[in-house]
């Protein structure tokens, strides 16, 4: 399935067009760059589900993952999974898997756009972003407490706040972009996906780049309540 839009721009929010617009010549190669390919990848897709709400504006809806053995354990994702057989395509991927993760109502929710495929070589999946509006919100949970911890609507005026943005370090090397949000440390393929969709709707706001924190620190401070101002 080829990227960009899916709807005509004109046709959605006003604070999305730009994001819809743009979908069709994101420039990924950077993110291609610090995720190099790895052989016989895995098809994946997420949903970056954008929400309003009268008491904070415009969000995305986040998730938790359980803590456990598994390599994305106690990590803040999007709601999404593997492809399976019978989808069809990422679009389908990314409703059902929000569908069993969350409980949303996906009569409630317009895809508006699908993102270039990007890789993640620890799990060594092409994982697929498809961007929607959550047109009529409905409730949201941890469906399987195996799986997630919790889930969120983040509002963006949280994550565009220049003072919840920084670097982390991880102990591999990788060096990349988080987001501080109550009882979130947001980094990795997130906070990548973030980034490009923030820069590419003209939400960005000047952060410090030059702010980089190891990894295991900025998350023990989320985990102790001081992950710095989330105005």
């Amino acid at each position: 399935m080829s990227h960009g839009p899916l709807v005509d721009p004109d046709t959605v929010p006003p604070w999305l067009r730009r994001l819809v617009r743009a979908s069709a010549e994101l420039d990924v190669s950077v993110f291609r760059t610090l995720a190099p390919f790895t052989p016989d990848p895995r098809s994946a897709a997420v949903l970056v589900l954008f929400g309003e709400d009268d008491s904070h504006g415009p969000d995305v809806l986040l998730q938790r993952r359980a803590a456990g053995d598994d390599t994305h354990s106690g990590q803040v994702s999007f709601p999404g999974g593997s492809a399976e057989a019978g989808d069809d395509g990422p679009v389908a991927t990314a409703l059902r898997e929000a569908v069993e993760e969350t409980g949303l109502d996906p009569a409630g929710v317009r895809p508006l756009a699908v993102l270039p495929e990007l890789h993640i070589p620890v799990s060594r999946f092409e994982v697929t972003p498809v961007l929607a509006h959550w047109e009529r919100p409905s409730v949201v949970r941890a469906v399987d407490p195996a799986e997630s911890s919790a889930v969120a609507r983040v509002p963006l005026e949280t994550l565009t706040e220049p003072a919840n943005r920084f670097m982390v370090r991880h102990p591999s090397g990788f060096l990349g972009p988080a987001f501080a949000a109550p009882g979130m440390l947001v980094w990795g393929f997130t906070a990548g996906v973030l980034t490009l969709a923030f820069a590419a709707a003209g939400w960005e706001r000047p952060w410090d780049h030059e702010d980089v924190r190891d990894l295991g620190v900025a998350w023990r401070a989320i985990d102790a309540g001081d992950g710095g101002p989330t105005t």
